[in-house]
């Protein structure tokens, strides 16, 4: 289960690299006996494709809020920005994406 946090300035966080290439994360609260559980902002550089790893597949819900920038998905062939959200179950097909301008959103996975 995740940590009970109270009200924290996450500007105030600085981005790090986050594991996939490309993209910087805060990471505002995490389950530390599950790291898959967590919220957090994720940023997609300028130029980030993730056309190599192909449709994207995972074990658990995952929900997106675009803040900021643009991203296309390729296999839709549609571009979504600010205030688009998506929900997805475990096993769901997504992506592959491109983001020329790059991107910012809100990210928040857990189990189901």
């Amino acid at each position: 289960m995740k940590q009970e946090l109270e009200f924290f300035a996450g500007d105030a966080m600085p981005w790090r690299e986050a594991a996939q290439p490309g993209t910087e994360e805060k990471m505002l609260s995490q389950d530390p006996d599950d790291p898959v559980v967590l919220t957090r902002l994720v940023r997609w550089l300028p130029g980030l494709d993730t056309s190599d790893a192909g449709v994207i597949t995972h074990d658990y819900v995952e929900e997106v809020y675009l803040l900021e920038g643009d991203l296309v998905d390729l296999t839709l062939g549609q571009t979504f920005g600010p205030g688009h959200f998506a929900s997805r179950r475990p096993g769901m097909r997504h992506g592959p994406y491109r983001t020329p301008a790059g991107c910012t959103m809100l990210e928040i996975r857990y189990r189901a």
